[in-house]
């Protein structure tokens, strides 16, 4: 990678719909070299895909949490099991296997508290390698980048 296409990254990642045109012109290469750079991107996977950012409040999301995950036990088994019950989940929209006292961390959207708890009792609370569950409400998102 050179300096080129670090730019192009840079401009395609805080605004992904950017017309090649405008992305070539503030590149400083022709609109063809610059579309080229973007599929070789593209081929070799550092760019994945593109998304669109939404209004979680306009599709009904009252409700964001951060949700701390700690299992009965380290096994593999326990980490798969944990991952396969959760990965349907359409209020879990992130999942990470972390390091320190827990094994994961959740990013959980909802409608409202009521349907937090329902969530939370029913998908968290009956998964039998859970072991502990702490919850961190967000209260607003100054910076939000994803």
């Amino acid at each position: 990678m050179d300096k080129f296409d670090e730019r192009i990254l840079q401009l395609m990642k805080s605004d992904g719909r950017i017309s090649n045109v405008d992305l070539a012109e503030q590149v400083g290469l022709s609109p063809s070299a610059t579309l080229r750079r973007v599929q070789e991107l593209e081929k070799r996977g550092v760019i994945t895909g593109y998304k669109a950012k939404l209004n979680t409040s306009e599709l009904g999301i009252g409700f964001v949490a951060y949700v701390s995950i700690g299992l009965s036990n380290h096994s593999k088994h326990a980490q798969l099991a944990f991952e396969e019950h959760v990965r349907f989940e359409d209020e879990v929209v992130e999942c990470h296997n972390i390091t320190g006292a827990n094994e994961y961390l959740l990013r959980v959207e909802t409608k409202d508290l009521v349907s937090y708890k329902k969530f939370h009792s029913d998908v968290l609370g009956e998964c039998e390698h859970v072991n502990s569950i702490t919850t961190m409400v967000v209260m607003g998102s100054p910076k939000d980048t994803r």
